[in-house]
């Protein structure tokens, strides 16, 4: 990377922070959306009956199992043919990664729950405690715990995800680097510099996770 290209990053760096908040924007956004989507799915299947049952198990194969990208381009260009109007390229950005985030945590959250001894909430459900609170105090707080690590892994594939919305022109850290690019021809050094910003993203989650998986081996010994 010679010092020129240096100076044209530096240069660029107020378009490439505007674009990093839409991504950070975009992440959360997305997460908190499918945390409740992925919740309601996930006591769906472990607390419904039927039909409920069934159509939450549907839904969780068909999201895990289309390509995010697929799925972004479907809702962005395929939604006026179904509803008559096209969403911005952010709504169908954040609508298609939440329905994505949506579908895995589901399946974390379930995992998480079935793996808190069952004797726990048989033990409150017989002092008495109202189903309730056998479920906020006794099985989800436990079944959190279990699922942090995965639920940091999550996160760090939906920075990683939020770079597609590129294609449908979300102007997202990806996106305004690409622009940038563009107008310097010096794709080399803004793409590296992005490179630089997603790492300084993703290797502190790895590092937490890990962390927090040597806690869970230590306290299970």
């Amino acid at each position: 990377m010679t010092l020129i290209g240096i100076s044209e990053v530096m240069r660029s760096l107020p378009e490439l922070w505007v674009g990093l908040r839409f991504t950070l924007l975009l992440v959360f956004a997305s997460l908190a959306i499918g945390s409740i989507i992925g919740l309601f799915v996930c006591l769906g299947r472990l607390l419904g009956r039927g039909l409920l049952v069934g159509l939450c198990a549907t839904y969780t194969t068909i999201f895990r199992g289309i390509p995010e990208v697929v799925l972004m381009f479907w809702i962005y260009y395929c939604g006026p043919l179904l509803g008559g109007f096209r969403p911005s390229s952010l709504s169908a950005a954040l609508v298609a990664m939440s329905l994505y985030v949506g579908a895995l945590l589901s399946e974390i959250f379930r995992g998480g729950i079935l793996a808190v001894p069952r004797g726990q909430a048989e033990a409150a459900r017989s002092l008495g405690v109202p189903e309730f609170w056998v479920w906020t105090s006794v099985i989800l707080p436990q079944a959190f715990r279990i699922v942090i690590p995965a639920l940091i892994g999550v996160a760090a594939l939906t920075v990683k995800v939020s770079g597609i919305a590129s294609t449908i022109g979300v102007t997202e850290l990806v996106f305004e680097a690409n622009v940038t690019a563009g107008q310097s021809y010096r794709y080399f050094e803004m793409f590296t510099a992005v490179g630089v910003f997603y790492f300084l993203i993703l290797f502190p989650m790895s590092m937490i996770a890990k962390g927090y998986e040597r806690k869970l081996v230590k306290r299970r010994k």
